[in-house]
């Protein structure tokens, strides 16, 4: 926690200074790594715009395993590093069985079929639509966490998740944004995505107490990368496309490279160094500005439109799950 300045005593200026500099830091970190993640849904839309533009036909798998293979050796990487610092320790502990089989069957819901079902969503939707209907995936962390782990559901709460879809509502009824070649589907498939990335967090925190982040991160992520690509090799070798799939033009593989380096491998480090220096509930307020993001590279790049209305129904969600996010921080820390 960052305290004022002790302009008295010159003991404790230099360590003012530097709790200053990391507080800062950890801000531009989650600031930068929010961003980043944003960009994924341009990056999906982006390759997704050269298949219209001519005959190449790229499809989500496809994206997904090129999205794999370059984050897969990272994740590998990190995995073994973490493995030879748990031996080193004066008590090395083994991971616990258990634990490892649930996180690597949690990676392949959280990892591959999320992100299955956001893919093909993002078929059929804007950029714009698909970042405001992911962003508001708290609030189903807040139904299932009431339905089925035993969390207390607060009627401020449960109004503030509402507000959030009185926005999106608003969105359909009168805005720009929502349009595309099927927006009903890519709704559906989007919104799927929410609920089942909203289980995962909720199945996830036991796992991650019990490995840790890192270690939970890099199994979960392995396992999800074998699925990928193992689906994706099947898909081509039923279909006896396995020896063209990859035949894919340079601005096909820079995207496949961008969304796992710019907005999958860099942002998760930038997260969780912003995590480390201020705190969970101070990143996740900052990731607020995510849709934003998403909204300015989605007009300029994607020439998507955005309107007064798309503005008030923004608006209207971002506030919605911001202080959801926040009341629901404050309560947490109340209890503990």
């Amino acid at each position: 926690m960052l305290t004022a300045p002790q302009w008295g005593s010159g003991d404790n200026e230099g360590g003012e200074d530097v709790e200053r500099t990391g507080f800062g830091l950890g801000i531009i970190f989650a600031g930068v790594g929010a961003a980043l993640f944003s960009l994924k849904a341009i990056l999906i839309k982006l390759a997704y715009m050269s298949d219209q533009a001519g005959s190449l036909d790229v499809d989500a798998i496809t994206l997904m395993a090129l999205r794999m293979a370059f984050a897969l050796p990272v994740y590998l990487f990190i995995f073994g590093a973490l493995l030879r610092k748990r031996k080193r320790q004066a008590t090395p502990k083994t991971l616990p069985p258990r634990a490892v089989i649930s996180a690597l069957m949690l990676g392949c819901l959280g990892y591959y079929i999320c992100p299955y079902l956001d893919f093909n969503g993002l078929k059929f939707i804007t950029a714009q639509l698909e970042r405001l209907l992911l962003f508001t995936y708290p609030a189903f962390v807040l139904i299932l966490g009431a339905l089925f782990f035993g969390a207390a559901l607060s009627l401020r709460s449960a109004s503030l998740a509402m507000l959030a879809y009185v926005g999106i509502g608003i969105i359909y009824l009168g805005g720009d944004i929502a349009t595309g070649d099927n927006v009903a589907l890519g709704s559906a498939l989007i919104l799927g995505c929410a609920v089942l990335f909203a289980l995962f967090q909720l199945l996830a925190k036991p796992l991650i107490a019990a490995l840790g982040a890192g270690l939970f991160t890099c199994l979960s992520m392995m396992a999800a990368s074998a699925a990928v690509l193992t689906h994706f090799t099947v898909q081509n070798a039923v279909a006896g496309t396995l020896g063209q799939a990859l035949d894919l033009p340079p601005r096909i593989w820079l995207i496949g490279a961008a969304i796992a380096i710019m907005s999958t491998i860099i942002p998760s480090f930038l997260v969780n160094l912003a995590i480390g220096r201020i705190g969970p509930q101070t990143v996740s307020m900052i990731g607020m500005i995510s849709p934003i993001v998403t909204i300015g590279f989605a007009v300029y790049l994607l020439g998507e439109p955005f309107g007064g209305v798309d503005a008030l129904g923004t608006g209207l969600t971002i506030f919605g799950i911001g202080a959801y996010s926040w009341y629901s921080g404050r309560e947490r820390r109340a209890l503990n």
